[in-house]
């Protein structure tokens, strides 16, 4: 019998994921074994999805809403989401510009086979998202890296953009991310108005990518579809996952020039068939009828976020900022990673592993997200309270334990620091 077996494709080969559920699943392996764990790794809710769209959903299936359901998704939801978009951030959408999918991450892959051609290049700001290069790369485009600083309050450069734009042979698309994944930071309207100015009358396409909309604790969210033209540059992302605590149901939407949504409804067709109907019927529910339900949740979410910047402040050698949105906390803990010879992701599998035999706590190292998050820390907030607070004592007084560092790096010597 032959042994010879299909070889992989190079981007099989290469592939890479969300560093977040690898994470996850180490959690919960030392969870199972008996260990306390206190989860700040993932961007989940812990709170229940909103009333509404539990009642609907689960009414839509005993309804027999379980077929098949248009590859655009349900018109009377389309038109839902448009009524919302233009209402809640000016978005001039119809029900022809809006398009359905199981989530806001398909749309990244969508996006990419709508615009990119191989040798194309991306201009991806750093941190990023850890999905966007795979979709880039599955595309054979370039992704082009640009760090975004904590001195900026982790705002887009719109002097990157203006190089990229002009400067690039091949610059085809951007992907832009608001409130940002993993530093909080937000594109202000000013910021926004001047990226469509740069990109209105090009060849530039742009991934706006907008999960965390109601999640801005300053002013309010603002869309870059909401500028003069941006339609037919743009696609904008959303999700039900973090405004309505809806991650496992999996839905969320596009926005977009008609014409690009049918191609978007097309792919979807060759690729998903549709997202569930009762799932639609259950969103639709949340949209119409838990708008102050959600709002107290993120009010919920804010006071967590300022709990936790203010705990992780008192800790020596940590700087953090207030994100101005989302619900991840993103600390520069390079002093300490210094001193410890250690990575920052390093640092936190340390702080899961081998800090202690009977607690630990998950968070993500920055570089998880690229080059640019080394020497950082990402934190969600989706624990209790007093949970939060014992994790950072449980940091401050784990990164004093320089016998259990010297042992984890012994055991564990890819998380040693190299020289600077």
């Amino acid at each position: 019998m032959s042994t010879t077996t299909p070889p992989l494709s190079a981007f099989a080969r290469g592939l890479t994921a969300e560093t977040a559920f690898d994470v996850l699943a180490v959690a919960k392996r030392l969870k199972a074994g008996g260990k306390d764990v206190i989860e700040l790794q993932i961007g989940d809710s812990p709170y229940p999805s909103s009333s509404s769209a539990t009642r609907a959903g689960k009414a839509a299936i005993d309804a027999g809403q379980t077929r098949y359901a248009p590859s655009l998704g349900l018109p009377e939801f389309r038109e839902t989401i448009a009524r919302t978009v233009r209402a809640e951030f000016g978005i001039p959408a119809a029900a022809e510009n809006v398009v359905v999918a199981p989530g806001a991450k398909p749309f990244e892959q969508f996006f990419c086979e709508l615009f990119l051609e191989p040798g194309d290049a991306v201009l991806v700001f750093q941190p990023a998202f850890p999905t966007y290069e795979p979709n880039i790369t599955r595309r054979g485009a370039r992704p082009v890296y640009v760090p975004l600083r904590q001195e900026d309050q982790f705002r887009p450069g719109l002097a990157a953009i203006e190089r990229f734009v002009e400067s690039d042979p091949k610059a085809k698309a951007i992907f832009l991310n608001s409130p940002h994944n993993p530093t909080g930071g937000v594109a202000t309207r000013d910021d926004l108005k001047a990226i469509a100015d740069l990109v209105r009358g090009t060849a530039i396409a742009v991934f706006s990518d907008e999960p965390y909309c109601h999640m801005v604790w300053a002013g309010r969210h603002h869309s870059l579809l909401a500028e003069p033209g941006m339609f037919d540059h743009a696609i904008a992302a959303f999700t039900f996952s973090k405004s309505y605590s809806m991650s496992g149901w999996r839905l969320g939407y596009g926005v977009t020039s008609a014409r690009y949504a049918d191609l978007i409804g097309k792919m979807i067709n060759t690729d998903l068939s549709c997202t569930p109907p009762f799932v639609q019927l259950a969103g639709m529910a949340a949209l119409e009828h838990d708008a102050a339900e959600r709002d107290a949740t993120m009010a919920k979410f804010r006071a967590k976020v300022e709990l936790l910047v203010g705990e992780l402040g008192k800790v020596d050698g940590v700087t953090v900022l207030m994100p101005a949105g989302t619900f991840y906390v993103f600390p520069h803990v390079e002093p300490i990673c210094r001193r410890l010879g250690i990575t920052s992701h390093g640092l936190a599998m340390y702080l899961l592993e081998g800090a202690d035999d009977r607690r630990g706590v998950a968070c993500l190292g920055g570089e998880c997200f690229g080059e640019a998050g080394r020497g950082f820390l990402r934190f969600s907030c989706a624990e209790p309270d007093d949970r939060l607070v014992e994790a950072v004592k449980f940091l401050a007084d784990a990164v004093t334990r320089a016998d259990r560092v010297r042992a984890y790096l012994d055991a564990n010597s890819k998380y040693r620091l190299g020289p600077a």
